[in-house]
């Protein structure tokens, strides 16, 4: 008998006795290349492997099933360990960047301290010292002295410029140089974006980032050197010229231009020296600095549309990380010259904050979203696009929207003259390489050759309404502003081929949201928008089609301070090619971080009526009127057209653009008025009458108390009623109860806003079991006046599906004990 055969033997001797089986080595090897296929197989594959093996076949299937248990529980402990190894050596170096955090903040400290020590002593009887506004090190005020100085252009008089660029760089991004805060609403720990801070006092803003990835150093430097990848207010970046210095390291010339934020602001350009270079500790920096003409830099005439901004020793320190990786920091620090825009959009151009979010967060977010692209493959739906693809295509969304917005002349637009009213811009451009694009485009049943785009474009003020409460009105219900232009629709059609790009879109049934990808921290979502029925005429109304839109959203999260809101969108053809030519409509709303406030009543103010353009409303409607918080919004939407009908069309669009703009202001005004935040002591009278009426006939029906609260005041029973945790809805008594109230959590439940929440219905809402329970518990109901229905799954407006343990109705009275309506309350709901 062979060795083999023996060992074969004991192990299945050993198996009987209930003992330990000692596999050997072949047996190992079949059961392993079972496992590749099968970690989990069933009992008859257990039988089946017993008999085709013949190596195992002394061994009994309850010790194979127990080896595969063990062979599983080994390949979880092994992920496990490693998951938790990859997390202690992120925490490591988080906790080493803390660490010089906090040692940073340390030596500010006593720096603050020594000069107010030496400040009391030189004066011993005046008052406390005020906050120094400069905020700068001798490093920073010796080298604005320095600026003053004419300095050699040569390349050792910019290798000067460079390192002493070098220099106070690495004291703003590790040092004191700025007095660093932290940044308002930022999250901390291992799975946050990293430590941001915002400068407080300086010159100009400026804005600090420090966190970890998941990429080598020299990769790092290689994605942020590629501005025009990831800052999307970057329009373009060239490099004049290249210089190799002697230790190692290059200084390259730039020319950079930036969009401008509104339609009512120039763009930003920059002449910048940028310093690539590496430490003496293997750490890699790229720091860059403006260049003007006292230093003997590029000396050109201003451009038009832009405005000369200063860019201070800014750039990025990216530090090896032990274990593999990379520790970045990133420091922005710019002077956008905020005194060549209106006052009353000044506060854009003056928010440290606004350059957190635009610049330094969003570099950061791009090197991590780099990093994670193979989890982020995880998260395309249906798309087959990778996430670098899904990137490229929101990148280009928002470009052709800023494009738009700006409106250059050398990209071939003109503007056309006004119409009287200043309130809408409207631009033509029959550049022939844009339109040979678009034309390869052009679908959806029409085949005419259009040969100019034209675009309209305002700017209005927002007061008193959350932009991410506003952006998910616009998204959710398009209907509320794209259907609006019924009155000419079906002449624009009869005039001829032109075409309103997924905005003109009258009459269409509803949409069908499909999503396609969302970035790391969800502050963004990429998305397919299905319109349904689109009839543009009345005798089209027999053969409707759908539209299709490539959308883009960002700005969603009510909690993040400073974040510009967008929602943009573009027609895309069936096919959905990736390299298709899109052409860009949308909106995009900014807050202004300024103490100054509207005193206006009206929450929506045409931005341009109040800065004096048309002459109608002074600047006085925007004097000081503390508690309010303001925005601004920016309207584009682009159309293609044949240029023998300009003139038609340029009226159809200000018609057009003039109907948004008063949904707008509409919805706005709605949604601040119908906001309720009781805590604030806001609600109309109605809505105090019904939470007393909700509160009490809960009581006399059911006996028992539905509120807590102190005191019976209007106020407070609205404000209980508001933050309670359940979801308590009120609908109508009609034949098709319709939804009339909601508090917070209802709200929050359905996905929805006081606004659109009549357009839901009570039996919408629930799946079949829950409308049978519905109908057979409602007779019930309203006998006696209440009563309870078991728990299931309802849906929201956006067809979540939502689980609750029981839905507790009753019949809310009025003062004179009629029945006013219905009242639900969704118990332990949540999003399935």
């Amino acid at each position: 008998m062979s060795m083999s055969s023996k060992e074969s033997n004991r192990a299945a001797a050993a198996a009987l006795d209930g003992k330990y089986v000692r596999y050997t080595p072949e047996q190992v090897e079949a059961l392993e290349r079972v496992y590749n296929d099968c970690p989990k197989p069933s009992s008859v594959r257990r039988h089946r492997l017993i008999r085709e093996c013949p190596i195992l076949s002394n061994i009994e299937p309850k010790q194979i099933k127990v080896w595969f248990q063990n062979r599983r529980c080994r390949e979880k402990q092994r992920k496990e360990t490693s998951r938790l190894q990859a997390v202690n050596r992120k925490l490591a170096a988080m906790n080493k960047l803390l660490m010089e955090e906090n040692g940073r903040l340390q030596k500010q400290v006593l720096q603050l301290i020594y000069e107010n020590t030496y400040f009391r002593r030189k004066h011993p009887n005046s008052a406390p010292p005020t906050k120094d506004t400069s905020c700068e090190s001798v490093v920073t005020r010796g080298k604005q002295q320095q600026h003053l100085t004419p300095r050699d252009a040569s390349p050792a008089g910019l290798l000067t410029i460079a390192e002493e660029t070098l220099t106070e760089f690495l004291s703003k991004a590790t040092g004191t140089a700025v007095e660093w805060v932290p940044m308002p609403g930022m999250k901390s720990g291992p799975d946050s974006i990293g430590i941001v801070a915002i400068s407080n006092g300086c010159t100009g803003v400026a804005a600090r980032a420090c966190g970890l990835v998941v990429l080598e150093p020299t990769r790092v430097v290689e994605i942020l050197k590629d501005r025009l990848s990831w800052f999307r207010d970057c329009r373009s970046l060239e490099v004049v010229n290249i210089l190799p210095t002697a230790n190692g390291g290059t200084i390259e010339i730039l020319y950079m231009q930036l969009y401008a934020l509104t339609t009512l602001s120039p763009g930003r350009d920059f002449w910048l020296l940028r310093y690539t270079s590496i430490l003496e500790d293997g750490s890699f920096v790229v720091c860059e600095t403006s260049l003007n003409n006292t230093q003997n830099g590029p000396s050109i005439p201003p451009v038009q549309n832009f405005v000369r901004a200063e860019m201070l020793p800014s750039g990025y320190l990216i530090r090896p990380c032990d274990g593999g990786g990379s520790i970045i920091h990133i420091v922005d620090h710019m002077n956008f010259e905020a005194w060549s825009v209106p006052e009353v959009l000044r506060p854009l151009y003056e928010s440290s904050t606004s350059l957190a979010q635009k610049s330094t967060m969003a570099a950061l977010r791009h090197v991590r979203m780099i990093a994670q692209d193979n989890s982020q493959c995880n998260n395309v739906i249906n798309c087959g696009r990778g996430p670098a693809a899904l990137r490229a295509l929101s990148h280009r969304l928002n470009r052709g929207f800023n494009e738009a917005l700006n409106g250059f002349s050398d990209e071939g637009w003109s503007m056309i003259g006004s119409d009287g009213m200043d309130d809408v811009t409207i631009l033509v451009n029959s550049n022939p390489e844009k339109l040979m694009a678009l034309n390869m485009s052009i679908a959806n049943g029409y085949t005419s050759i259009c040969n100019s785009v034209l675009c309209a474009k305002a700017s209005m003020l927002l007061q008193n309404v959350a932009p991410a409460t506003l952006l998910r009105f616009l998204r959710e219900h398009r209907s509320e502003w794209a259907d609006n232009i019924d009155a000419y629709s079906a002449s624009a059609v009869k005039i001829g081929p032109c075409t309103f790009f997924g905005t003109h879109v009258s009459n269409f049934g509803g949409q069908v949201i499909l999503p396609l990808a969302q970035t790391i921290e969800h502050e963004e979502l990429l998305e397919v928008i299905k319109l349904e029925g689109i009839s543009d005429a009345p005798e089209d109304a027999m053969m409707p089609r759908d539209v299709f839109l490539l959308q883009m959203c960002s700005g969603m999260d009510e909690n993040a301070v400073g974040t510009c809101a967008e929602l943009i969108f573009a027609p895309i053809d069936v096919s959905f090619v990736e390299d298709a030519p899109l052409l860009p409509s949308g909106f995009r709303i900014i807050p202004l971080d300024s103490g100054k406030e509207a005193s206006s009543p009206n929450p929506t103010l045409d931005l341009a009526s109040a800065l004096g353009v048309a002459g109608n409303k002074p600047s006085g409607h925007l004097t000081a009127n503390g508690g309010t918080t303001r925005y601004v919004m920016s309207i584009a939407f682009q159309f293609v057209f044949e240029s023998h009908m300009q003139d038609i069309v340029v009226q159809m669009a200000r018609q057009y653009m003039r109907a948004v703009i008063s949904s707008v202001q509409r919805m706005a005004l709605a949604l601040s008025s119908t906001h309720l935040g009781p805590q604030a002591g806001l609600g109309s009278p109605e809505a105090h009458t019904l939470a007393r009426w909700v509160f009490q006939s809960y009581r006399s029906l059911i006996g028992a108390e539905l509120l807590k609260y102190n005191g019976e005041t209007s106020e407070t029973i609205l404000k209980a009623l508001w933050d309670h945790s359940d979801a308590i809805l009120c609908c109508s008594m009609e034949a098709v109860p319709v939804f009339t109230f909601a508090n917070q959590a209802g709200l929050d439940m359905l996905e929805t806003t006081l606004v659109a929440l009549q357009d839901i219905s009570l039996g919408n809402i629930f799946d079949d079991n829950g409308r049978k329970n519905l109908c057979s518990e409602f007779p019930q109901i309203m006998l006696q006046g209440f009563g309870s229905l078991q728990g299931g799954i309802c849906l929201s407006s956006m067809s979540r599906p939502v689980s609750y343990e029981r839905v507790v109705a009753w019949k809310v009275m009025d003062e004179d004990d009629n029945p006013h309506c219905f009242c639900f309350m969704f118990v332990n709901w949540s999003f399935v």
